[in-house]
């Protein structure tokens, strides 16, 4: 399974593809792709998205869904997702109802 993520170009926020079709500051609610063919609707939403300088570094990222929770397999996406892995109080993690990715 894979998600969308880029950084948004006006402040270089990590900004994930939602299902609702906006870039979100949380991973939560990521529009997933499970084939081909979506990956590949993902991909184009993303250079569109590039080409209209709204993003930079757009990629596709493998996760998988634990307890209904989208949690990125490589650590380098979990730390973009929630914040430094020393310092819980800083990024995203240290906000008031975030649940970090296990």
């Amino acid at each position: 399974m894979k998600i969308l993520t880029a950084n948004r170009l006006s402040d270089g926020e990590a900004v994930w593809y939602a299902e609702d079709g906006r870039w979100s500051e949380t991973i939560a609610g990521s529009a997933l792709a499970d084939d081909k063919e979506a990956e590949a609707r993902l991909e184009a939403i993303g250079k569109a998205a590039y080409e209209n300088n709204e993003v930079v570094d757009v990629n596709l990222i493998d996760v998988e869904l634990t307890d209904y929770e989208i949690v990125p397999n490589r650590l380098r996406e979990r730390i973009r997702a929630a914040g430094p892995t020393n310092r819980t109080d800083l990024g995203k993690q240290a906000e008031p109802g975030f649940h970090q990715a296990r």
